[in-house]
């Protein structure tokens, strides 16, 4: 008889493509200054955020809604490779809340860098689907905001 696969994993992956160097895009993942700035789904702000950006450091960040709703969460940078790669863990601040593993790559491409977003596991697809929502709004927030400010932070 046959032991049953391990269920697959449901795991949430985004990417885009930046005109701006990696080392740009790692930057502007790694400071809370520049976070504050696109953090969060569309008219989303972040009236919070802490980073000991370094591995084994803690992050913690709130995100507030456009109604005023808070939600707070947070994590520990388990790996950081400048300027290609940041796990860390996420979890948010409510009951029955699951720690989620983030990955970010950042890759060298023709005019720019590709980032690869992945977000694992969650407990359902309709998890995941609601939560691709959110992260896609804050991966357009950081696309404009990385080409707006480009030269500045160069």
């Amino acid at each position: 008889m046959n032991a049953p696969s391990p269920k697959e994993e449901i795991a949430l992956t985004i990417t885009r493509v930046f005109d701006a160097p990696a080392n740009l895009v790692f930057k502007v993942w790694t400071t809370p200054e520049h976070l504050v700035r696109w953090w969060g789904p569309k008219d989303f702000t972040v009236p919070a955020i802490t980073a000991d950006f370094r591995e084994g450091g803690a992050w913690r960040g709130c995100i507030r809604s456009p109604e005023g709703q808070d939600y707070w969460a947070h994590g520990i940078y388990r790996e950081i490779v400048e300027p290609s790669r940041i796990i860390l863990s996420f979890a948010w601040e409510e009951e029955g809340a699951i720690d989620t593993l983030i990955t970010v790559t950042l890759e060298d491409v023709a005019g720019g860098t590709r980032l690869t977003f992945r977000q694992a596991p969650f407990t359902s697809a309709e998890s995941r689907d609601s939560h691709a929502e959110g992260w896609g709004e804050c991966m357009d927030r950081l696309v404009s905001y990385v080409s707006a400010r480009k030269e500045e932070m160069q």
